[in-house]
């Protein structure tokens, strides 16, 4: 069976071409967001699956749950996932339109991962030389490790940077052991 990206892939970017002639990005991405954090719901996902369970009805029922107005884009966009049974790859596709619309409006969604907290000036200066370097705004989404014992991790689609003490240690002890 083919990845679920694979799969999804199309869906987000017909979306995202729809939102972006439409200039509707955030409408869409509201949309997308909610549906996939509907489907994402252990009692719904069950539905998606099942035989007794219509096409029409799912789609009303993710309709109703998202909290967002569905114009008839929106519901034909519905529509189409729920009549090909690929209601389930919402969230793979949300998180590929965010992409997409991340890249078009050049912002880099960079995560961090400290052994402590940040605290706003070090944000504030990661976030600067991080822009800096990637010629982007950035988006930072911190996480705390502790296990990393010193440092961080940053990354942001292909680009990792290791600047963590564990991972330093490791180096130390790889370089000792030849």
């Amino acid at each position: 069976m083919a990845e679920k990206v694979t799969i999804a892939r199309p869906y987000a970017r017909a979306a995202f071409g729809f939102a972006q002639e439409q200039k509707a990005l955030a409408k869409w991405s509201e949309l997308l967001g909610n549906a996939s954090a509907v489907v994402a719901d252990e009692r719904v996902a069950r539905l998606l699956t099942s035989p007794a369970v219509t096409p029409a009805q799912l789609v009303e029922l993710i309709g109703e749950s998202t909290g967002v107005a569905l114009d008839e884009n929106g519901k034909n966009f519905l529509k189409t996932l729920a009549h090909n049974r690929r209601l389930g790859l919402l969230p793979e596709i949300a998180a590929m339109y965010e992409i997409l619309r991340a890249d078009v409006e050049n912002i880099a969604d960079v995560q961090i991962t400290s052994a402590v907290a940040l605290s706003d000036a070090q944000r504030e200066r990661l976030s600067a030389a991080l822009s800096k370097r990637m010629k982007r705004e950035v988006r930072l989404h911190c996480e705390v490790d502790p296990a990393l014992l010193g440092g961080a991790v940053v990354r942001s689609g292909d680009l990792v940077i290791d600047g963590s003490l564990k991972a330093g240690l490791e180096r130390l002890a790889s370089e000792l052991a030849h």
